[in-house]
């Protein structure tokens, strides 16, 4: 399987996140603008919206300002997702907020993200939330970051500004866990380095943000070792042609799949080969994260949804106790040793928060183990018991059965997100 061909079959996934006017949804604009990726009807609302503002020309951040509330307040309040294409790669860019008290939606937007696009005020410099947002966008194992030192028109496109600010952001990154950085001076404003470069800035020699985003290598970021594939539904037609088909249908969390593999079904143990992988309009000699398929096995199992199909060599630890990082997304606080239900890919059981390690000041990186009180936007270390075993991998290994999220029984409402250690 060639990279290109991975590469060719993968959404650029990106995310924004900078402090409050840092220019983010002018950034996301001026890309949308200059990159051609507006329906007319989009540009001629955006128009009349910015003429009655009494704009000169078109403001670029109502192009993402899609909730009224930030339209008129001016500000990103949740996450805006937006979807564009070049002729080279397809786009979905998760618009995230900049505000302190919206930390969890910055989780939710980043959590599948390919990279993080970090904005820097060139004027300000770095400041404590390109901390906080270095710091989740780590958290998170996003395996790219991108750092737009935004505003340099209103530095005199200094070099001088730009590489201290590189400095100052390498000296507490250092501290962090991101395997690539890069960084870019623009100006969103005008389209400095966006999608054409910048004429005022000919001492940069690297490619413009559009040209990064179109060519950042991802598909080495895919885990292709840990096969795993875990069941959504069983597909049973009654047919003709079809009477005797049992299809499990889901999607590649990761690894490769191909007909013949052997293979162990989790929890149960039980073993079998691949029989055929099938599409709805064909049969596949391989599959690979993300594809959504359905797999045949030589023998008849009992599988149900919840249950994972992995390479029979390379199992994962089926485990009630673990570890993890935990976002809390809910007003209410977490309640000690209350049941939760856990969802952790197609599998869905009753859990409980054991313990609670200790929180982190995501502003200086300080563990606080003397508050346990789990407050919206918290991030802290907890222990979680579930009432079945749970077939996980460490995070950092497969953000896809080493992440889930925690829904209170009587609410229905998404409480927490964890990322397992």
């Amino acid at each position: 399987m060639s990279t290109t061909q991975i590469d060719n079959n993968q959404l650029l996934r990106f995310t924004t996140a900078g402090s409050v006017d840092d220019g983010k949804s002018t950034l996301i604009g001026r890309l949308l603008y200059d990159s051609k990726a507006i329906f007319e009807d989009q540009l001629a609302a955006v128009e009349t919206t910015s003429k009655r503002k009494g704009h000169q020309g078109v403001d670029l951040a109502l192009f993402t300002d899609g909730l009224k509330d930030e339209r008129e307040q001016g500000i990103t309040i949740d996450v805006a997702y937006r979807y564009f294409t070049t002729p080279k790669r397809k786009f979905i860019i998760a618009d995230t907020p900049g505000h302190i008290q919206y930390t969890r939606n910055m989780v939710t937007g980043a959590s599948t993200a390919n990279a993080a696009l970090i904005l820097i005020d060139a004027r300000n410099g770095v400041i404590e939330q390109t901390k906080r947002h270095a710091f989740i966008a780590s958290l998170l194992q996003i395996p790219h970051l991108i750092v737009c030192i935004n505003k340099m028109d209103l530095v005199d496109y200094s070099e001088e500004i730009y590489e201290d600010i590189i400095h100052q952001f390498e000296e507490f990154s250092s501290k962090l866990y991101v395997k690539d950085v890069r960084f870019l001076p623009i100006s969103a404003l005008d389209g400095d380095n966006v999608v054409n470069r910048s004429e005022n800035m000919k001492w940069f020699q690297g490619a413009p943000l559009l040209h990064t985003l179109e060519n950042l290598h991802i598909s080495s970021d895919i885990n292709k070792i840990d096969a795993r594939f875990p069941v959504q539904t069983v597909l049973r037609p009654q047919r003709d042609g079809y009477i005797d088909y049992r299809g499990y249908a889901g999607r590649v969390a990761s690894g490769i799949f191909r007909p013949g593999d052997d293979i162990t079904v989790m929890p149960s143990g039980f073993t079998s080969k691949i029989r055929s992988i099938d599409t709805m309009d064909a049969q596949l000699e391989e599959a690979y994260a993300p594809m959504s398929v359905a797999i045949t096995l030589e023998d008849d199992i009992d599988i149900s949804r919840g249950d994972m199909i992995v390479k029979t060599n390379n199992k994962p630890e089926p485990t009630q106790e673990f570890d993890a990082m935990l976002c809390w997304l809910h007003k209410d606080t977490a309640r000690p040793r209350a049941k939760y239900s856990i969802v952790h890919t197609s599998n869905e059981q009753k859990a409980m928060i054991k313990d609670i390690l200790y929180k982190i000041d995501i502003n200086t990186y300080n563990r606080d183990e003397e508050n346990k009180d789990l407050s919206m936007n918290d991030i802290a270390r907890i222990k979680v018991r579930t009432t079945r075993p749970l077939m996980i991998d460490e995070y950092r290994d497969n953000r896809i059965t080493g992440s889930f999220i925690l829904i209170d029984d009587s609410t229905h409402e998404t409480v927490a997100a964890g990322m397992i250690l």
